[in-house]
């Protein structure tokens, strides 16, 4: 099937090539373009749905995801496990559940966002989901671009998976720095 949503991926305009510079700091050459499989529902629900059969067996009480693509994400997987969904957004560079939204101590919940490159932001929402007093029963994520796996301490589930390097902002190779940088569908200009 990964070969499949690989195809999906790359027919949604999803999946990019050139110079990026990620919302990390880091630089590569390929990029996710997570709005493009975001605003296709057949390619989302196709995602969606890998990441609901893999926690359809861990009595999932509950689904999470922050802002922005990962609350419709969320709402996804949640309607297809018949849970029901909350989003975490950020609040004076916190993440936060807002608008009276509660998570139930105790409760199983799977925490699910769009592209996993550094696990800064799926961290951050473990914690939230930690300081409720709930249980992180598992993350799912529609693409993992990541070096090398990250520990989030239970299972851990992507739709698809592809292995993308990235540099750090000091040691962009020649090659990658003779390309225009693109950050964020925006061109950023060099001084």
């Amino acid at each position: 099937m990964s070969q499949d949503l690989g195809k999906l991926l790359e027919s949604s305009g999803a999946v990019l090539h050139g110079h990026f510079l990620l919302t990390s700091g880091r630089h590569s050459d390929v990029y996710f373009e997570k709005f493009r499989v975001l605003e296709q529902p057949n390619v989302l629900s196709a995602l969606c749905q890998e990441i609901a059969q893999r926690f359809a067996s861990e009595s999932i009480d509950l689904v999470i995801g922050p802002t922005t693509g990962g609350i419709i994400i969320a709402f996804e997987v949640g309607r297809l496990l018949e849970v029901q969904a909350r989003y975490v957004e950020t609040e004076n560079g916190e993440k936060k559940l807002r608008r009276g939204a509660l998570i139930e101590p105790g409760a199983r919940v799977l925490v699910v966002d769009e592209v996993l490159t550094t696990g800064t932001t799926l961290r951050e929402v473990i914690d939230l989901v930690d300081k409720a007093g709930a249980v992180v029963a598992g993350v799912g994520v529609l693409i993992d671009r990541t070096e090398s796996p990250i520990d989030f301490g239970c299972p851990f589930f992507a739709a698809y998976r592809v292995q993308a390097k990235s540099y750090p902002p000091d040691d962009v190779p020649d090659w990658l720095d003779a390309i225009p940088v693109t950050k964020s569908g925006t061109r950023v200009v060099r001084g």
